[in-house]
């Protein structure tokens, strides 16, 4: 049972099948009639006083802004509260980006079939990424690492959850394989520049790379949208993935009979809980083994290019002011959006 389907739904709380425009097809002056993903829906203050909503709607096409402009601040608890909404109101311009101003709004339930539909999922074939990432852990050479990594691949349950999980709520590859698509994406990139670092231990990289996000799938749920667990709020996906670790470890030197090299056993912990570089973005230690600050180094890499892609959003095309975002608080700046080359011919002058 999921956990849309243990909740009663009441009169304001009704399941929703309505039709929606898809985020991506939705234009200015389109009216928007229909069920979305709610993404951090806030109150804001206007400089008059009164208080307003402002959000993200998504859907498996995109995300788009929100606003109401007249709203009762008491009211954000239960708009929130199932992590979907049915909106009613009208899209428009604003800043060269589409918002919708809403008329009315009110959470739902939805069904399970529906999640498909209402949440952003990856664009790659998951089984196809799950079978690579095999590859990659059967190329391991040391027999504890590989017996550890196997103690992973081998819990069926575990590794459902691996294929689902976003690895963020918003911030990058915030959708369903997200997790597996970032792990995958570092796992490729260490394979490409390791042999250019012949002194790093490549089993402790990779798995390192393997181990250093997946206390997301207990952090994270997506069964209401994309949001924490209580494990989330209160533990985080590193001390959570530590705790795994040492849990994966002890089973596989009791069931296996391996033995995890004590200094080996501590330094991925270590990777795990240095992962994100520095104290300031959430790191418990700074990453100090060159294996430590490899992972550390190769998972900003993909993080903050992934966000700087989906923040350009080249693919929709660059009108006359819309060359530069809004601010990317992730980033800290507003990003440039053409590709620079993309209006240039390419061809060589011929002789």
């Amino acid at each position: 049972m999921t956990q849309a389907e243990s909740q009663p739904s009441g009169p304001s709380q009704p399941r929703s099948h309505v039709p929606h425009v898809p985020i991506d097809k939705i234009r200015p002056h389109t009216y928007v009639d229909g069920t979305y993903s709610l993404v951090n829906p806030q109150c804001g203050t206007a400089k008059n006083g009164k208080h307003f909503l402002k959000g993200i709607i998504r859907d498996a096409s995109g995300e788009v802004a929100i606003r109401q402009w007249t709203f009762d601040e008491s009211q954000l608890g239960e708009i929130a509260r199932t992590g979907f909404v049915w909106i009613g109101g009208q899209a428009q311009e604003y800043n060269g980006q589409v918002q919708i101003v809403v008329d009315s709004i009110r959470s739902v339930e939805v069904d399970i079939e529906d999640l498909a539909r209402l949440l952003p999922a990856s664009q790659h074939d998951i089984p196809a990424m799950e079978l690579e990432l095999r590859r990659v852990m059967g190329s391991l050479t040391h027999p504890a690492m590989r017996a550890l990594a196997d103690a992973y691949l081998s819990n069926d349950p575990f590794m459902a959850r691996v294929r689902q999980a976003p690895a963020a709520v918003s911030v990058h590859h915030a959708w369903i394989g997200g997790l597996l698509e970032h792990t995958l994406q570092l796992l490729r990139l260490a394979e490409g520049m390791l042999p250019l670092y012949p002194e790093l231990n490549r089993d402790i990289v990779l798995v390192g790379l393997f181990l250093h996000d997946l206390g997301k799938t207990s952090e994270l749920t997506w069964e209401r949208g994309f949001s924490y667990t209580a494990e989330g709020n209160l533990l985080g996906h590193t001390v959570k993935g530590v705790i795994m670790l040492s849990a994966m470890a002890s089973k596989v030197s009791r069931d296996g009979n391996v033995r995890i090299p004590a200094d080996a056993l501590l330094v991925l912990q270590h990777i795990v809980l240095s992962h994100h570089g520095s104290l300031e973005f959430g790191a418990t230690k700074i990453p100090s083994t060159p294996e430590a600050i490899f992972v550390a180094m190769l998972d900003n890499l993909d993080a903050k290019t992934a966000i700087a892609i989906h923040a350009a959003q080249r693919s929709k095309g660059v009108h006359p002011g819309q060359e530069f975002t809004d601010k990317v608080w992730s980033l800290d700046t507003r990003l440039f959006r053409p590709d620079p080359l993309a209006a240039s011919s390419s061809a060589l002058p011929t002789e």
